[in-house]
């Protein structure tokens, strides 16, 4: 996972930001913003899908295209394990199916708006830069269900330090 550096601020896409990098490469990185809701659901989207599962801004690349990570992958096939249980994409019909049916739920899937990425050497400067901090995925397959809302500030408070201070601060420093 990748988790913005408090001194971000003021980037649009990744202000307060907690990435699940998808896929790494010496080619480029691909990943999804997690604790970015918009204001739509997949009905909105796709209206044959009735349910109101939230969509995420998952980054500022392709965000006319949707994507989605679960854990259900005998349920959805064509899916990728990209890490400790967790997929991406799949057969989107067979989904729209399985959510229409009841089959699974908002804790078994996220789906995003665009995607995060990165050219060959774009976030390894980054990180050098120090704009992210890299963290394990404690949470495994669980971090679908994570609580967006929190889940910054909670990564704040765990790293402690001059950190814990930025947990309160207010997202635009202005408004303190």
């Amino acid at each position: 996972m990748l988790i913005a550096e408090p001194a971000i601020i003021g980037d649009v896409s990744f202000n307060r930001s907690i990435v699940l990098l998808a896929d790494h490469t010496k080619e480029g990185s691909i990943g999804f913003i997690l604790n970015k809701p918009l204001e739509y659901t997949i009905k909105d989207l796709i209206p044959e899908v009735k349910a109101a599962f939230k969509v995420y801004n998952g980054g500022p690349v392709e965000q006319d295209n949707l994507y989605f990570i679960h854990k259900v992958p005998e349920l959805i096939p064509n899916s990728i394990e990209i890490s400790l249980g967790i997929y991406w994409g799949g057969d989107f019909k067979k989904v729209a199916e399985l959510i229409t049916q009841n089959t699974i739920s908002e804790n078994d899937i996220r789906f995003f708006l665009g995607y995060s990425g990165w050219d060959s050497s774009q976030l390894e400067n980054e990180l050098k830069a120090n704009s992210w901090l890299v963290s394990e995925n404690i949470y495994e397959q669980n971090i679908i269900e994570k609580d967006y809302a929190s889940f910054w500030k909670e990564k704040m408070l765990e790293l402690g330090g001059e950190y814990s201070i930025w947990s309160n601060a207010p997202e635009n420093p202005n408004y303190n």
